[in-house]
């Protein structure tokens, strides 16, 4: 038994545990039950795959069946996105996270901008990391074919001629600070609790806009990616709540890579219309900058 077990990243537990061969009863439960203290740093609205369990009600739910008090505190402040509230709450009324009173952004407080394309949006990132505090990501949309063989692209847009690499397999989540990382595109997984002066993100097709709102497509996802897995087989016994809870992984996948920069986030999406609620959400008057 365990004194204090402090529990960051706690979105992201799991029911089973994975290194030891889906395994146990329950992560939540077993962190519980191993401590006389357990402390979990959550935010649910950084869950991004279809296992994630951790939410304030699972873990009310085992703490009562194991008799354990629960208290429920609220950090405050942050330090994300320099520290911009305003930004936070515009970027969950743009992605549909929750409505909030933040419909405008303002742009002297944190640097947002919409690239026409993704050549460009590179560019400009190779030119922000003269401290390599730059960095580009992606929606996990695009297969992974240079792991196997270098020579090969992943990230391919032949409508705006654009191929890049994925980050190396050797490196990990060391490619957000290696020299040659700004050439390369890491994803969620390899950026998740991370932060950098300015990220880039490409919104892949995974994240669509149609009809007035935000649909999310998880057959465009990359078949090496599976943070999805599951939602098939649970299409067939509730299709509802799986479209629903497939929208907000999707769109909770892009709010983090969108809160990954300190200072700037710059944005291009593959979808035009997704593109042009962004423009239009941006700035009403038409001038995105």
């Amino acid at each position: 038994m365990y004194d204090t077990l402090v529990v960051d990243e706690a979105h992201r537990l799991n029911r089973f545990s994975g290194l030891y061969g889906n395994q146990g009863e329950n992560q939540v439960r077993e962190i519980i039950n191993a401590s006389h203290l357990s402390v979990f740093f959550l935010d649910e609205d950084q869950q991004v795959a279809w296992k994630d369990i951790g939410t304030e009600a699972e873990i009310r739910e085992h703490a009562s069946q194991l008799g354990a008090q629960v208290v429920c505190d609220e950090l405050p402040s942050q330090f994300r996105c320099a520290g911009s509230d305003g930004y936070l709450a515009w970027l969950d009324d743009l992605l549909g996270i929750r409505s909030t009173a933040n419909p405008e952004l303002d742009r002297e407080v944190f640097d947002f901008r919409l690239f026409d394309d993704p050549q460009s949006l590179h560019t400009a990132i190779r030119h922000a990391n003269g401290n390599n505090r730059a960095r580009l990501v992606a929606g996990y949309c695009w297969n992974w074919a240079s792991k196997r063989n270098p020579d090969l692209s992943d990230i391919v847009i032949p409508e705006h001629g654009y191929a890049a690499r994925w980050n190396l397999a050797s490196e990990g989540n060391t490619w957000i600070i290696s020299p040659t990382g700004v050439e390369e595109v890491g994803c969620v997984h390899t950026c998740q609790g991370l932060e950098v002066d300015t990220i880039g993100v490409i919104i892949g097709p995974d994240l669509q806009f149609r009809g007035g709102r935000l649909l999310a497509n998880p057959t465009t996802r990359a078949r090496s990616d599976k943070s999805l897995s599951g939602w098939r087989a649970a299409m067939a016994t509730d299709p509802e709540g799986t479209e629903e809870r497939l929208s907000r992984l999707i769109r909770n996948t892009y709010r983090t890579l969108m809160t990954r920069g300190m200072k700037s986030c710059w944005v291009f999406a593959c979808d035009p219309q997704l593109q042009t609620y962004f423009r239009e959400r941006l700035d009403p008057s038409g001038d995105s900058g």
